[in-house]
């Protein structure tokens, strides 16, 4: 992957675009949960009101009701339906015969673009396409993290990057969501011959109206999976740490589930912080902003975190930790980051964020939400991923894109 491709994608304005012809356009993920299932839903919906016709695959067995309420919200809109098989999160046998489901689904749909997203769901639509000839739709990748969020050097991971090496080969397009995943694909897969464009995400006009909190909102606010990749157990120790330290009890309202939850909320006990914390079930992210006066996102791993850029739409005093794509969400204020896994930074920080007045936690808030009002709306978003898809296709058209190899010289090149 040569520099000068990990570039912004370019903006197309909504009227030139519509000189085009409607495409159709398929998106293969495999949970219908959190920010790649924000993600896709955005962008699937947006598309479908240009006049393009659109459709999804992705698991029937995650996500429970809240995904089937919202899928169902956004079928009427997607002309090519929403269509559900089990996918499994990790290598499994069971994965052959999704592979020919998908690949069935494919052949019914003809689409134009095959859009994948997460490792699981890039490899359910780019597979079959080793066993298509050379007018096979386009195939599009978005990795959202997922393998590349594994520790570099283990085993695990230098399976998912040779297997990231053989799914290159049948890819049209990489478009990622922010420059630290274009980076860090090109740091463990390396050059790559396909077309490589960054379309940040975006969230939209409504959500840059600011909050009001409540009066009676909590110190603190976490929104987001329960898991210890989140770093929830170092917020629990900063919190401790301000009450033994400084003999100052704060307050939490943790909102969100996850594999790890019953660990948390034993965490909590065990920390002497189960009056002080309190845990709810996932919740439309405005409703609850306003219930903490300060959002904390103390991660260990993230790509380009929605829950950031929604915060931050909102005019939520935030506190963050420097992992992932979050610093390009601050731009000029990355300053305000702070690593992960240290609770005695996050308890001074949070305690000087908590000292200030609300006016001063507000003007902050309020100079990142400009920030990110220029930067990170729904339409350049939806603009880049399909000016992306123009260039692919006509890079198709003009012989442009890689040729077909032979199983022998993959599998070479992969190194498996």
């Amino acid at each position: 992957m040569h520099a000068p491709a990990l570039r912004l994608a370019s903006l197309a304005s909504v009227a030139a675009e519509a000189e085009h012809c409607p495409l159709r356009i398929l998106h293969v993920f495999r949970a219908p949960v959190g920010g790649l299932f924000r993600h896709v839903r955005d962008v699937a919906r947006e598309q479908a009101a240009r006049g393009h016709h659109v459709g999804i695959l992705c698991d029937a067995s995650t996500g429970g009701e809240v995904a089937n309420r919202l899928l169902d919200e956004l079928a009427p809109s997607l002309d090519l339906g929403v269509t559900r098989v089990p996918m499994s999160r990790y290598p499994d046998l069971a994965d052959l015969k999704t592979f020919r489901a998908a690949s069935e689904h494919f052949r019914a749909l003809a689409p134009d673009v095959i859009h994948t997203h997460g490792s699981k769901g890039g490899v359910y639509g780019r597979m079959p396409a080793f066993f298509e000839g050379s007018d096979r739709p386009i195939r599009v990748y978005t990795p959202h993290g997922g393998s590349f969020n594994y520790r570099p050097g283990t085993l695990v991971h230098k399976l998912y990057m040779a297997a990231e090496r053989l799914m290159e080969w049948r890819t049209d397009l990489f478009l990622f969501e922010s420059q630290y995943m274009a980076e860090r694909f090109r740091t463990y897969v390396g050059e790559t011959g396909a077309l490589v464009r960054v379309a940040l995400n975006g969230v939209t006009e409504d959500e840059f109206t600011p909050i009001a909190h409540a009066p009676d909102a909590c110190d603190i606010v976490y929104v987001g999976e329960l898991r210890m990749a989140k770093g929830v157990d170092t917020l629990f120790d900063a919190m401790a740490l301000m009450r033994d330290q400084d003999g100052r009890r704060v307050s939490a309202l943790i909102v969100g589930s996850g594999s790890d939850e019953a660990f948390l909320k034993d965490l909590a006990v065990s920390r002497g912080l189960a009056e002080a914390v309190t845990f709810t079930g996932p919740a439309p992210i405005r409703t609850v902003l306003a219930r903490g006066r300060v959002m904390v996102l103390p991660s260990r791993k993230e790509s380009l975190p929605y829950v950031i850029l929604e915060a931050a739409a909102a005019g939520q005093p935030l506190i963050s930790t420097k992992v992932g794509g979050i610093a390009e969400i601050f731009g000029p204020y990355a300053d305000r980051l702070i690593p992960p896994d240290d609770p005695e930074r996050l308890r001074r920080v949070l305690t000087t964020m908590l000292d200030k007045s609300s006016a001063d936690r507000d003007r902050e808030a309020a100079e990142l939400r400009a920030f990110v009002n220029g930067r990170f709306s729904l339409k350049h978003m939806v603009d880049g991923v399909m000016t992306a898809y123009r260039e692919a296709l006509a890079a198709r058209r003009s012989g442009q894109h890689q040729d077909a190899r032979s199983s022998d010289e993959i599998l070479r090149q992969t190194n498996l």
